[in-house]
């Protein structure tokens, strides 16, 4: 995401022309006939005073001093983005040529940049760091004092992804054929969107990116985001001023798996609420189970535990939960952490209302294309994609992208191997089938799984917790899942990856090439060496 902002604000130069900016390169030399009508126009951006041209009457516009958005009632584009996330690297230089219409509500840039991946990664790292030196007697090392500067954590990541996030807004600004809608924008019919700018639009194809959001409480105090009172979800409690002594985070997701590490990690207490009988209950049972017994023994983790009710008074909270078979408990907090799962933000651009359908969920339909049933209604990322993760939105951007430029040629998207990482301490990676989904689907498999503690490098670490775990089909040999929880697991799971997506044997894989020693690398050669009989 970052490469889809900071290479626009670097100005792309000539060799730009010659490829998308992801990795793929085009023949600008062989020009295709894009599926818009292209309009050769200049219109810059405006804000609600600036000068705008009058609505598209099929000659080049002329600006006008006395003419503003909000005089404009109507305007027609030939392409319309809503969302700056990965939608925004839609838009290259290859469109240079449309009319294009980019709509945000908040920052440029979506989650992933500014209220996602890239921050929460950036606090994981110190919280790394703190949890390291606390635990480095085990390795002979004692480190005395650590301790974490919650302003200067924060203020070093966002004074990094705030300047993205605005020059990026300001390169599209200043693009001759964008027009930037800084408003929440609601579609008030089949295919035309009231901006929120005064100004209505229609398009011959459009990008719907407008992802998700944090879904709250229906506990009154607790149904809705209040940072001075201490009411946080991952939107806001990273820019905390200051980190408070007692944290009470509710949910059971990897959302709050990482935030658990990071405020623990840099000095809080964290009081850690689900309602579910164990953590992470989305990953495969052997990594669910081991990561539970790791946050029991870090946390005061309360399972099978339903928050009911919350008081607030005046500084510190007080929430009412109920166990299972258990009389309700009272616990306490300084601020409260919201992580029960998202929210597709369909119903805030009104789907239905634009003739877009949905599943029951709230994601748009759409198929292997990534085009809705309504024609000409490209879709990606979190507001149609039950995986919820950038990597796959960057790549569903990237279907998206060819087929616009490219209708005769369309390209499907591939989701046959998606992997994850949480970034917890320690780290857990997968993808693919989790035993108990290949054992409930009645799918033969094998299945090899070696600790990190038994390999050279796990003796350096003294791990006592991480291990490989791989699923293989027994008679082609191919992977049907792999699941780590190890130092770096988000790096160790990428050959299992590569090796799924490209079809490879395991038994190939682990003996046909070399494996480095004593590198931590060996716990997936001997995951899959322990597939042979």
């Amino acid at each position: 995401m970052l490469a889809g902002l900071a290479a626009e604000v670097d100005e792309r130069q000539d060799e730009q022309r010659h490829g998308d900016g992801h990795g793929r390169v085009g023949e600008v030399d062989d020009p295709v006939e894009p599926p818009f009508r292209a309009h050769h126009r200049s219109v810059a951006h405006r804000t609600r005073s600036d000068p705008a041209p009058p609505a598209r009457t099929g000659q080049q516009p002329r600006r006008s001093a006395e003419v503003t958005l909000r005089d404009m009632e109507y305007r027609h584009h030939d392409l319309v983005v809503i969302g700056t996330g990965s939608g925004n690297s839609v838009i290259t230089p290859e469109m240079d040529h449309l009319d294009i219409g980019l709509v945000e509500r908040g920052r440029f840039g979506g989650t992933c940049l500014n209220v996602g991946c890239i921050p929460t990664k950036m606090f994981v790292l110190p919280a790394d760091r703190v949890v390291e030196a606390r635990r480095a007697d085990r390795l002979g090392v004692h480190v005395d004092g650590v301790r974490a500067d919650w302003p200067a954590i924060r203020d070093r990541i966002f004074g990094r992804i705030d300047s993205v996030a605005s020059d990026g807004e300001a390169y599209r600004e200043k693009a001759d054929n964008i027009t930037v809608y800084r408003e929440q924008a609601t579609f008030t019919g089949p295919m035309t969107l009231d901006t929120g700018t005064g100004v209505t639009v229609t398009a011959d194809r459009w990008v719907i990116a407008a992802g998700g959001r944090p879904r709250l409480l229906d506990i009154d105090g607790l149904d809705r985001v209040d940072p001075e009172r201490g009411v946080h979800t991952s939107d806001t409690i990273m820019r905390m001023e200051s980190l408070p002594e007692r944290v009470v985070i509710i949910g059971g997701g990897y959302i709050a798996a990482e935030f658990a590490h990071i405020l623990d990690g840099l000095g809080a207490r964290v009081t850690w609420v689900h309602r579910g009988e164990r953590l992470l209950e989305h990953e495969d049972e052997a990594i669910s189970h081991a990561y539970t017994r790791i946050a029991r023994d870090r946390h005061d983790v309360r399972l099978r535990t339903t928050v009911t009710a919350a008081q607030y008074d005046g500084g510190r909270w007080a929430l009412t939960a109920e166990a299972e078979d258990a009389a309700p408990v009272q616990i306490e907090g300084d601020a409260v952490l919201l992580a029960v799962g998202r929210v597709i933000n369909t119903d805030l651009i009104d789907a239905h209302t634009a003739g877009l359908p949905c599943h029951d969920d709230g994601r748009l339909v759409v198929d292997a294309y990534q085009q809705t049933p309504t024609g000409g209604v490209f879709a990606l990322g979190d507001v149609c994609s039950e995986w919820q993760l950038k990597h796959v939105a960057n790549h569903e951007m990237r279907v998206v992208k060819h087929n616009l430029l490219h209708p005769d040629e369309p390209i499907e998207s591939d989701h046959r191997f998606v992997p994850h990482a949480v970034f917890t301490h320690p780290q857990i990676a997968g993808f693919g089938k989790t035993e108990q989904e290949l054992r409930d689907g009645g799918v033969d498999f094998v299945s090899g799984e070696q600790r990190v503690g038994d390999v050279a490098y796990g003796w350096a670490l003294e791990d006592t917790t991480g291990f490989c775990k791989v699923l293989v089909d027994p008679q082609t040999k191919l992977l049907l899942g792999g699941h780590l929880m190890a130092p770096d697991a988000s790096t160790l799971i990428q050959p299992l990856v590569q090796a799924a997506h490209f079809g490879q044997r395991a038994d190939d894989v682990a003996n046909g090439q070399y494996w480095i020693h004593p590198a931590l690398a060996e716990v997936v050669e001997n995951a899959l060496l322990d597939l042979d009989p």
